[in-house]
Protein backbone atom coordinates (compact mmCIF):
# COMPACT_ATOMS: atom_id res chain seq x y z
CA UNK A 1 0.00 0.00 0.00
CA UNK A 2 1.06 3.19 -0.89
CA UNK A 3 2.68 5.85 1.81
CA UNK A 4 0.42 8.22 0.79
CA UNK A 5 -2.52 7.27 2.27
CA UNK A 6 -4.28 9.15 4.58
CA UNK A 7 -5.57 8.36 7.96
CA UNK A 8 -9.47 8.71 8.76
CA UNK A 9 -11.17 9.59 12.01
CA UNK A 10 -9.45 7.66 14.17
CA UNK A 11 -10.87 5.25 17.08
CA UNK A 12 -12.92 6.86 19.99
CA UNK A 13 -10.49 6.71 22.46
CA UNK A 14 -11.72 7.83 25.91
CA UNK A 15 -9.61 9.74 28.06
CA UNK A 16 -8.20 7.21 30.43
CA UNK A 17 -7.48 8.53 33.99
CA UNK A 18 -5.86 5.72 36.86
CA UNK A 19 -8.62 5.39 39.44
CA UNK A 20 -8.79 8.07 42.84
CA UNK A 21 -9.84 5.66 44.99
CA UNK A 22 -8.53 2.92 46.80
CA UNK A 23 -9.84 -0.93 45.19
CA UNK A 24 -11.22 0.32 41.82
CA UNK A 25 -9.95 -0.88 38.39
CA UNK A 26 -10.62 0.77 34.70
CA UNK A 27 -10.94 -1.88 32.09
CA UNK A 28 -11.76 0.21 28.40
CA UNK A 29 -13.63 -0.94 26.54
CA UNK A 30 -16.40 -1.91 28.18
CA UNK A 31 -16.12 -5.74 29.30
CA UNK A 32 -18.93 -7.33 27.02
CA UNK A 33 -17.37 -5.16 23.85
CA UNK A 34 -13.62 -6.13 24.38
CA UNK A 35 -14.71 -9.74 24.46
CA UNK A 36 -16.54 -8.89 21.11
CA UNK A 37 -13.39 -7.13 19.92
CA UNK A 38 -11.40 -10.43 20.69
CA UNK A 39 -13.13 -12.45 18.68
CA UNK A 40 -13.18 -10.30 16.05
CA UNK A 41 -9.53 -9.63 16.05
CA UNK A 42 -9.12 -13.40 16.14
CA UNK A 43 -10.92 -13.96 12.71
CA UNK A 44 -9.55 -10.49 10.52
CA UNK A 45 -5.75 -10.44 11.59
CA UNK A 46 -6.09 -14.34 10.55
CA UNK A 47 -6.96 -12.74 6.94
CA UNK A 48 -4.43 -9.81 6.59
CA UNK A 49 -2.83 -10.75 3.24
CA UNK A 50 -0.32 -7.87 3.55
CA UNK A 51 2.82 -9.05 1.68
CA UNK A 52 6.68 -9.16 3.89
CA UNK A 53 8.80 -9.77 1.17
CA UNK A 54 7.21 -12.53 -0.23
CA UNK A 55 5.10 -13.96 2.69
CA UNK A 56 2.14 -12.57 3.68
CA UNK A 57 1.38 -10.96 7.40
CA UNK A 58 -1.03 -13.42 8.15
CA UNK A 59 1.47 -16.72 7.78
CA UNK A 60 4.17 -15.32 9.93
CA UNK A 61 1.46 -14.78 12.82
CA UNK A 62 0.83 -18.33 12.56
CA UNK A 63 4.50 -18.40 12.57
CA UNK A 64 5.37 -15.99 15.36
CA UNK A 65 2.47 -17.80 17.56
CA UNK A 66 3.72 -21.00 17.23
CA UNK A 67 6.82 -19.99 18.32
CA UNK A 68 5.56 -18.86 21.64
CA UNK A 69 3.89 -22.37 22.11
CA UNK A 70 0.34 -21.66 20.67
CA UNK A 71 -0.92 -24.10 18.25
CA UNK A 72 -4.42 -23.75 17.81
CA UNK A 73 -5.05 -21.30 15.46
CA UNK A 74 -9.02 -20.92 16.56
CA UNK A 75 -8.28 -20.53 20.27
CA UNK A 76 -7.53 -16.31 21.06
CA UNK A 77 -4.78 -14.97 22.72
CA UNK A 78 -5.11 -12.07 25.38
CA UNK A 79 -1.90 -10.54 25.86
CA UNK A 80 0.06 -8.26 27.88
CA UNK A 81 3.33 -6.92 28.60
CA UNK A 82 5.07 -4.78 30.81
CA UNK A 83 9.28 -4.12 31.91
CA UNK A 84 10.80 -6.71 34.06
CA UNK A 85 10.05 -4.83 37.21
CA UNK A 86 8.50 -4.84 40.73
CA UNK A 87 4.82 -4.28 39.22
CA UNK A 88 3.17 -2.33 40.91
CA UNK A 89 -1.28 -2.63 41.33
CA UNK A 90 -2.12 -0.73 37.83
CA UNK A 91 0.23 -2.82 35.87
CA UNK A 92 -0.51 -6.31 38.37
CA UNK A 93 -4.20 -5.81 36.98
CA UNK A 94 -3.73 -5.91 33.23
CA UNK A 95 -2.75 -9.38 34.83
CA UNK A 96 -6.26 -10.27 36.27
CA UNK A 97 -7.76 -8.77 33.24
CA UNK A 98 -5.86 -10.89 30.59
CA UNK A 99 -6.51 -14.14 33.09
CA UNK A 100 -10.29 -13.33 33.41
CA UNK A 101 -10.95 -12.38 29.61
CA UNK A 102 -9.23 -15.64 28.35
CA UNK A 103 -11.64 -17.07 30.43
CA UNK A 104 -14.14 -15.26 29.08
CA UNK A 105 -13.33 -16.49 25.35
CA UNK A 106 -11.75 -19.70 25.77
CA UNK A 107 -8.54 -18.34 25.21
CA UNK A 108 -5.39 -18.10 26.23
CA UNK A 109 -3.49 -15.42 28.26
CA UNK A 110 0.31 -13.82 28.04
CA UNK A 111 2.20 -11.86 29.40
CA UNK A 112 5.33 -10.79 27.45
CA UNK A 113 8.47 -9.83 29.98
CA UNK A 114 10.41 -7.08 28.52
CA UNK A 115 13.87 -7.35 29.30
CA UNK A 116 16.00 -5.52 26.65
CA UNK A 117 14.37 -1.68 28.18
CA UNK A 118 16.23 -0.13 30.40
CA UNK A 119 16.08 -1.03 34.19
CA UNK A 120 13.50 0.95 36.35
CA UNK A 121 11.60 0.17 39.18
CA UNK A 122 13.91 -2.39 40.48
CA UNK A 123 13.37 -1.14 44.30
CA UNK A 124 11.06 -2.62 46.94
CA UNK A 125 9.58 -0.36 48.68
CA UNK A 126 7.69 0.41 51.49
CA UNK A 127 6.97 2.96 54.37
CA UNK A 128 10.38 3.40 55.84
CA UNK A 129 12.14 1.40 53.22
CA UNK A 130 13.40 1.86 50.06
CA UNK A 131 15.51 -1.44 49.28
CA UNK A 132 17.18 -2.42 45.60
CA UNK A 133 15.93 -6.31 44.67
CA UNK A 134 19.50 -6.89 43.06
CA UNK A 135 23.04 -6.21 44.40
CA UNK A 136 24.57 -6.12 41.13
CA UNK A 137 26.24 -2.83 41.40
CA UNK A 138 25.46 -2.18 37.52
CA UNK A 139 21.71 -1.43 38.47
CA UNK A 140 21.90 2.40 38.09
CA UNK A 141 23.80 2.16 34.59
CA UNK A 142 23.02 -1.23 32.92
CA UNK A 143 21.77 -0.25 29.07
CA UNK A 144 18.86 -3.02 29.46
CA UNK A 145 17.79 -5.20 32.17
CA UNK A 146 18.89 -8.17 30.52
CA UNK A 147 22.49 -7.40 31.55
CA UNK A 148 21.79 -7.69 35.28
CA UNK A 149 22.66 -10.40 37.47
CA UNK A 150 19.91 -12.09 39.94
CA UNK A 151 20.37 -11.17 43.56
CA UNK A 152 22.75 -13.19 45.36
CA UNK A 153 20.91 -15.41 48.54
CA UNK A 154 22.76 -12.96 50.88
CA UNK A 155 21.08 -10.08 49.50
CA UNK A 156 17.63 -11.85 49.63
CA UNK A 157 18.20 -12.61 53.08
CA UNK A 158 19.12 -9.35 53.99
CA UNK A 159 15.37 -7.69 52.77
CA UNK A 160 13.17 -10.71 54.15
CA UNK A 161 14.99 -9.85 57.43
CA UNK A 162 14.08 -5.87 56.92
CA UNK A 163 10.26 -6.97 55.36
CA UNK A 164 9.97 -9.36 58.33
CA UNK A 165 10.89 -6.05 60.72
CA UNK A 166 8.52 -3.84 58.85
CA UNK A 167 5.19 -5.83 58.75
CA UNK A 168 6.08 -6.99 62.24
CA UNK A 169 3.89 -3.62 62.54
CA UNK A 170 1.20 -3.98 59.85
CA UNK A 171 -0.70 -7.36 61.13
CA UNK A 172 -0.48 -9.48 57.75
CA UNK A 173 1.56 -10.94 56.13
CA UNK A 174 2.86 -9.24 52.47
CA UNK A 175 3.04 -11.47 49.89
CA UNK A 176 6.36 -10.16 48.73
CA UNK A 177 7.47 -13.34 51.05
CA UNK A 178 6.42 -15.33 48.40
CA UNK A 179 8.10 -13.89 45.67
CA UNK A 180 11.70 -13.62 47.63
CA UNK A 181 11.72 -17.40 48.28
CA UNK A 182 11.17 -17.79 44.62
CA UNK A 183 13.55 -15.65 43.67
CA UNK A 184 16.10 -16.93 45.60
CA UNK A 185 15.29 -20.88 44.52
CA UNK A 186 15.35 -19.13 40.58
CA UNK A 187 18.50 -17.00 40.97
CA UNK A 188 20.58 -19.97 41.31
CA UNK A 189 19.08 -21.88 38.24
CA UNK A 190 18.63 -18.64 35.90
CA UNK A 191 21.42 -16.08 37.22
CA UNK A 192 20.06 -13.20 35.64
CA UNK A 193 17.64 -10.65 36.95
CA UNK A 194 15.38 -10.18 34.26
CA UNK A 195 14.16 -14.09 33.61
CA UNK A 196 14.54 -15.12 37.58
CA UNK A 197 12.35 -12.27 38.51
CA UNK A 198 9.75 -12.82 35.45
CA UNK A 199 9.24 -16.68 36.78
CA UNK A 200 9.73 -15.24 40.82
CA UNK A 201 6.27 -13.19 39.52
CA UNK A 202 4.79 -15.53 37.37
CA UNK A 203 4.64 -18.05 40.81
CA UNK A 204 3.58 -15.26 42.68
CA UNK A 205 0.44 -14.92 40.48
CA UNK A 206 -0.33 -18.41 40.06
CA UNK A 207 -0.36 -18.71 44.14
CA UNK A 208 -3.35 -15.89 43.67
CA UNK A 209 -5.32 -17.93 41.47
CA UNK A 210 -4.13 -16.14 37.35
CA UNK A 211 -3.82 -18.57 34.68
CA UNK A 212 -1.56 -17.10 31.97
CA UNK A 213 2.04 -17.71 30.51
CA UNK A 214 5.25 -15.88 31.28
CA UNK A 215 7.85 -15.06 28.92
CA UNK A 216 11.07 -12.82 28.88
CA UNK A 217 10.84 -11.37 25.64
CA UNK A 218 14.80 -11.06 23.95
CA UNK A 219 14.81 -14.81 22.38
CA UNK A 220 11.31 -14.06 20.71
CA UNK A 221 13.78 -11.25 18.94
CA UNK A 222 15.52 -14.01 16.88
CA UNK A 223 12.80 -15.99 16.04
CA UNK A 224 12.26 -16.17 12.29
CA UNK A 225 9.29 -14.40 12.00
CA UNK A 226 10.74 -11.43 14.17
CA UNK A 227 13.55 -11.35 11.93
CA UNK A 228 11.49 -11.24 8.80
CA UNK A 229 9.42 -8.44 9.86
CA UNK A 230 12.89 -6.66 10.74
CA UNK A 231 14.13 -7.66 7.72
CA UNK A 232 10.69 -5.92 5.68
CA UNK A 233 11.48 -2.91 8.15
CA UNK A 234 14.99 -2.74 6.68
CA UNK A 235 14.18 -3.63 3.27
CA UNK A 236 11.21 -0.43 3.24
CA UNK A 237 13.38 1.90 5.68
CA UNK A 238 12.64 5.40 4.16
CA UNK A 239 9.33 4.51 3.67
CA UNK A 240 8.31 2.90 6.84
CA UNK A 241 10.45 5.90 8.60
CA UNK A 242 8.03 8.30 6.45
CA UNK A 243 5.07 6.59 7.55
CA UNK A 244 6.34 6.51 10.98
CA UNK A 245 7.24 10.52 11.49
CA UNK A 246 3.74 11.57 9.51
CA UNK A 247 1.70 9.50 12.45
CA UNK A 248 2.99 11.40 15.07
CA UNK A 249 2.86 14.47 13.06
CA UNK A 250 -0.93 13.77 12.61
CA UNK A 251 -1.12 12.80 16.22
CA UNK A 252 0.85 15.61 17.24
CA UNK A 253 -1.58 17.96 15.74
CA UNK A 254 -4.76 16.48 16.19
CA UNK A 255 -4.18 17.39 20.35
CA UNK A 256 -2.53 20.25 20.01
CA UNK A 257 1.26 19.34 20.79
CA UNK A 258 3.60 21.33 19.81
CA UNK A 259 6.97 19.25 21.83
CA UNK A 260 8.62 17.57 19.12
CA UNK A 261 9.80 14.47 21.76
CA UNK A 262 6.35 13.94 22.65
CA UNK A 263 5.26 11.14 22.62
CA UNK A 264 8.19 10.26 21.19
CA UNK A 265 10.85 11.95 18.87
CA UNK A 266 10.52 11.76 14.72
CA UNK A 267 12.92 9.09 13.17
CA UNK A 268 15.69 11.21 11.77
CA UNK A 269 15.35 11.16 8.42
CA UNK A 270 18.30 12.46 5.16
CA UNK A 271 19.52 11.55 2.05
CA UNK A 272 22.10 9.90 3.50
CA UNK A 273 20.50 7.64 6.20
CA UNK A 274 17.41 6.94 7.53
CA UNK A 275 17.36 6.26 11.26
CA UNK A 276 15.38 2.40 12.22
CA UNK A 277 12.90 2.19 14.93
CA UNK A 278 14.57 -0.13 16.83
CA UNK A 279 17.87 -0.32 18.87
CA UNK A 280 21.25 -1.94 17.52
CA UNK A 281 22.62 -3.68 21.09
CA UNK A 282 26.58 -5.39 20.84
CA UNK A 283 26.29 -7.86 23.35
CA UNK A 284 29.92 -7.75 23.65
CA UNK A 285 30.62 -4.45 24.86
CA UNK A 286 26.74 -4.51 26.36
CA UNK A 287 26.41 -0.86 24.36
CA UNK A 288 23.55 0.44 22.65
CA UNK A 289 22.64 2.44 19.82
CA UNK A 290 19.88 3.76 17.63
CA UNK A 291 20.94 2.27 14.32
CA UNK A 292 20.55 4.36 10.98
CA UNK A 293 20.99 2.65 7.71
CA UNK A 294 21.95 3.94 4.20
CA UNK A 295 20.64 3.18 0.46
CA UNK A 296 23.14 2.16 -2.24
CA UNK A 297 22.02 0.92 -6.04
CA UNK A 298 18.47 0.46 -4.47
CA UNK A 299 19.47 -1.78 -1.43
CA UNK A 300 19.55 -0.57 2.09
CA UNK A 301 22.41 -1.29 4.21
CA UNK A 302 23.09 -1.58 7.71
CA UNK A 303 26.75 -1.24 9.09
CA UNK A 304 28.10 -1.82 12.09
CA UNK A 305 31.19 0.53 14.46
CA UNK A 306 33.19 -2.39 13.25
CA UNK A 307 32.51 -2.16 9.44
CA UNK A 308 30.71 -5.10 9.08
CA UNK A 309 27.65 -4.77 6.95
CA UNK A 310 24.40 -6.28 5.32
CA UNK A 311 22.19 -5.32 2.77
CA UNK A 312 17.90 -5.65 2.13
CA UNK A 313 15.87 -4.97 -0.81
CA UNK A 314 11.96 -5.02 -1.21
CA UNK A 315 12.88 -8.07 -3.52
CA UNK A 316 14.46 -10.54 -1.25
CA UNK A 317 12.83 -13.57 -0.43
CA UNK A 318 12.01 -12.73 3.25
CA UNK A 319 12.72 -16.28 4.86
CA UNK A 320 16.07 -16.07 3.22
CA UNK A 321 16.45 -12.12 4.72
CA UNK A 322 15.41 -13.49 8.06
CA UNK A 323 18.30 -16.30 8.04
CA UNK A 324 20.74 -13.72 6.78
CA UNK A 325 19.90 -10.94 9.26
CA UNK A 326 20.00 -13.75 12.41
CA UNK A 327 23.29 -15.14 11.16
CA UNK A 328 24.92 -11.57 10.51
CA UNK A 329 23.66 -10.93 14.54
CA UNK A 330 25.00 -14.00 15.95
CA UNK A 331 28.26 -13.94 14.06
CA UNK A 332 29.11 -10.01 14.90
CA UNK A 333 27.81 -10.55 18.68
CA UNK A 334 25.03 -8.13 18.10
CA UNK A 335 20.86 -8.07 18.75
CA UNK A 336 18.26 -5.93 17.03
CA UNK A 337 15.55 -5.18 19.36
CA UNK A 338 12.25 -3.46 18.84
CA UNK A 339 11.60 0.22 20.32
CA UNK A 340 8.13 1.18 21.87
CA UNK A 341 5.77 1.40 18.60
CA UNK A 342 7.49 -1.65 17.02
CA UNK A 343 7.34 -3.52 20.00
CA UNK A 344 4.01 -3.54 20.42
CA UNK A 345 3.50 -3.76 16.46
CA UNK A 346 4.58 -7.00 16.38
CA UNK A 347 2.53 -8.02 19.48
CA UNK A 348 -0.36 -6.78 18.27
CA UNK A 349 -0.61 -7.99 14.31
CA UNK A 350 1.82 -11.05 14.51
CA UNK A 351 0.85 -12.46 17.63
CA UNK A 352 -2.26 -11.27 19.98
CA UNK A 353 -5.90 -10.86 19.40
CA UNK A 354 -6.12 -8.81 22.37
CA UNK A 355 -3.21 -6.71 23.87
CA UNK A 356 -3.88 -4.89 27.30
CA UNK A 357 -1.90 -1.58 27.81
CA UNK A 358 -1.97 0.54 30.41
CA UNK A 359 -2.91 4.02 30.55
CA UNK A 360 0.61 5.19 29.06
CA UNK A 361 0.80 1.91 26.69
CA UNK A 362 -2.55 3.01 24.97
CA UNK A 363 -1.66 6.74 24.55
CA UNK A 364 1.63 5.73 22.97
CA UNK A 365 -1.03 2.97 20.58
CA UNK A 366 -3.15 5.95 19.18
CA UNK A 367 0.20 6.75 16.96
CA UNK A 368 0.54 3.03 16.42
CA UNK A 369 -2.82 2.96 15.34
CA UNK A 370 -2.49 5.42 12.74
CA UNK A 371 1.05 4.11 11.56
CA UNK A 372 -0.77 0.66 11.13
CA UNK A 373 -3.44 1.86 9.00
CA UNK A 374 -1.05 4.09 7.08
CA UNK A 375 1.94 1.71 6.45
CA UNK A 376 -0.23 -1.86 6.15
CA UNK A 377 -3.49 -0.43 5.07
CA UNK A 378 -5.65 -2.04 7.45
CA UNK A 379 -7.87 -0.50 10.20
CA UNK A 380 -5.95 -1.73 13.38
CA UNK A 381 -7.11 -4.15 15.45
CA UNK A 382 -8.48 -2.50 18.66
CA UNK A 383 -6.64 -3.06 21.57
CA UNK A 384 -7.77 -2.63 25.44
CA UNK A 385 -6.47 -0.74 28.59
CA UNK A 386 -6.31 -1.57 32.28
CA UNK A 387 -5.32 -0.23 35.66
CA UNK A 388 -6.43 0.15 38.80
CA UNK A 389 -5.50 1.61 42.16
CA UNK A 390 -4.32 -0.17 45.13
CA UNK A 391 -2.64 1.86 48.01
CA UNK A 392 -1.10 0.60 50.97
CA UNK A 393 -3.30 -1.05 53.27
CA UNK A 394 -2.65 1.73 56.36
CA UNK A 395 -3.88 4.37 53.74
CA UNK A 396 -7.36 2.64 52.55
CA UNK A 397 -10.55 3.93 53.59
CA UNK A 398 -9.10 7.49 54.86
CA UNK A 399 -7.99 10.82 53.56
CA UNK A 400 -4.29 12.38 53.29
CA UNK A 401 -2.72 14.74 55.55
CA UNK A 402 -3.25 18.33 55.32
CA UNK A 403 -1.00 20.46 56.17
CA UNK A 404 -2.29 24.10 54.73
CA UNK A 405 -5.44 23.06 56.72
CA UNK A 406 -4.10 23.39 59.77
CA UNK A 407 -1.51 25.61 59.18
CA UNK A 408 -4.71 27.78 58.31
CA UNK A 409 -6.12 27.12 61.54
CA UNK A 410 -2.88 27.93 63.20
CA UNK A 411 -3.14 31.93 61.20
CA UNK A 412 -6.63 31.96 62.69
CA UNK A 413 -5.21 31.37 66.30
CA UNK A 414 -2.38 33.59 66.00
CA UNK A 415 -4.83 36.64 65.03
CA UNK A 416 -7.51 35.70 67.56
CA UNK A 417 -5.29 35.69 70.37
CA UNK A 418 -5.54 40.04 70.67
CA UNK A 419 -9.16 39.73 70.37
CA UNK A 420 -10.24 43.28 70.15
CA UNK A 421 -7.24 44.98 69.68
CA UNK A 422 -6.17 43.32 66.17
CA UNK A 423 -9.47 45.38 65.02
CA UNK A 424 -7.55 48.65 66.41
CA UNK A 425 -4.13 47.80 64.50
CA UNK A 426 -5.87 46.92 61.69
CA UNK A 427 -8.46 50.04 61.14
CA UNK A 428 -4.69 51.91 61.82
CA UNK A 429 -2.68 50.21 59.66
CA UNK A 430 -5.78 50.75 56.63
CA UNK A 431 -5.55 54.13 57.74
CA UNK A 432 -2.10 54.55 57.21
CA UNK A 433 -0.76 55.34 53.51
CA UNK A 434 0.13 52.53 51.22
CA UNK A 435 3.60 51.79 51.18
CA UNK A 436 4.64 54.00 53.83
CA UNK A 437 7.15 53.53 57.11
CA UNK A 438 3.91 54.18 59.23
CA UNK A 439 2.15 51.15 57.84
CA UNK A 440 4.96 48.60 57.83
CA UNK A 441 5.78 49.37 61.63
CA UNK A 442 1.98 48.69 62.80
CA UNK A 443 1.99 45.93 60.92
CA UNK A 444 5.13 44.86 62.82
CA UNK A 445 4.22 45.73 66.18
CA UNK A 446 1.14 43.96 65.28
CA UNK A 447 2.72 40.87 64.58
CA UNK A 448 5.03 41.51 68.01
CA UNK A 449 2.28 41.57 70.06
CA UNK A 450 0.81 38.33 68.65
CA UNK A 451 3.98 36.81 69.36
CA UNK A 452 3.88 38.16 73.04
CA UNK A 453 0.42 36.83 73.23
CA UNK A 454 1.27 32.98 71.92
CA UNK A 455 3.00 31.81 75.24
CA UNK A 456 0.10 32.25 76.98
CA UNK A 457 -2.59 30.76 74.97
CA UNK A 458 -2.96 26.92 75.07
CA UNK A 459 -4.87 26.94 72.21
CA UNK A 460 -1.59 28.01 70.09
CA UNK A 461 0.32 25.54 72.18
CA UNK A 462 -1.76 22.26 71.30
CA UNK A 463 -2.31 23.89 67.77
CA UNK A 464 1.75 23.53 67.13
CA UNK A 465 1.65 19.90 68.29
CA UNK A 466 -1.10 18.77 65.92
CA UNK A 467 0.59 20.83 62.89
CA UNK A 468 4.02 18.43 64.29
CA UNK A 469 1.88 15.53 64.09
CA UNK A 470 0.27 16.23 60.94
CA UNK A 471 3.59 17.17 59.18
CA UNK A 472 4.86 13.79 60.28
CA UNK A 473 1.58 12.22 58.76
CA UNK A 474 2.50 13.73 55.67
CA UNK A 475 5.74 12.34 55.03
CA UNK A 476 4.14 8.63 56.01
CA UNK A 477 1.32 9.77 53.09
CA UNK A 478 4.02 10.33 50.40
CA UNK A 479 4.62 6.71 50.33
CA UNK A 480 1.27 5.07 51.83
CA UNK A 481 -0.87 7.04 48.87
CA UNK A 482 1.92 5.78 46.24
CA UNK A 483 0.03 3.97 44.11
CA UNK A 484 3.07 2.88 42.46
CA UNK A 485 4.50 0.28 45.84
CA UNK A 486 5.01 -3.04 44.56
CA UNK A 487 1.64 -4.75 44.41
CA UNK A 488 3.39 -8.15 46.26
CA UNK A 489 3.32 -5.18 49.98
CA UNK A 490 0.09 -5.89 49.76
CA UNK A 491 -1.87 -8.94 51.61
CA UNK A 492 -3.00 -11.88 49.61
CA UNK A 493 -6.82 -11.08 50.84
CA UNK A 494 -6.91 -7.52 48.80
CA UNK A 495 -5.00 -8.81 45.54
CA UNK A 496 -7.79 -11.79 45.41
CA UNK A 497 -10.11 -9.05 46.10
CA UNK A 498 -9.06 -7.48 42.99
CA UNK A 499 -9.17 -10.53 40.79
CA UNK A 500 -12.25 -11.38 41.97
CA UNK A 501 -13.25 -8.23 40.69
CA UNK A 502 -11.88 -8.78 37.08
CA UNK A 503 -13.47 -12.03 36.90
CA UNK A 504 -17.40 -10.87 37.81
CA UNK A 505 -16.98 -7.66 35.02
CA UNK A 506 -15.47 -10.14 32.11
CA UNK A 507 -17.47 -13.19 33.07
CA UNK A 508 -20.81 -11.66 35.04
CA UNK A 509 -22.47 -15.38 35.62
CA UNK A 510 -18.92 -16.67 37.00
CA UNK A 511 -20.22 -16.24 40.31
Amino acid sequence: MSGNVDVTSPPAYADWKAPADDGEMLIWPNPSLLVEQTQANLVRLARIDFNLLGTALSQLRVEARAWVGHRQPGQPIIATGHQTELWHPGVWAKNAVIHAAAAAVGGRAYHFAVDTDSPKHLTLRWPGATLPITDDDRLATASWSGQLDAPSPAHIQSIRSRLHSAAADWGYDPEAFGLLESLQRLAMEQPRLSLALCNALHELDWELGLRYDAMVCSPIFESPAFLQYVSYILAHARRFAGDYNRSLRDYRSERGLVTQSRPMPDLFVSHEAIELPLWLDDLATGRRSRPSVFEMNGATILQLVSGEEIAFSPADDGADAAVRLGQFLAATAHRIAPRALTLTLFFRLFIADMFVHGIGGGRYDQVLDKLIYRHFGIVPPPFAVATATLLFPTAAGRERACVSCVASEGHQLRHATLGQDKTKFLAAIDAAPRASSERASLFAKMHTAIREHWPADHRLKDWEARLAEVRRQEQRDAVEFDRELFYGVQPRARLQKMIAAAARRLNPGSE
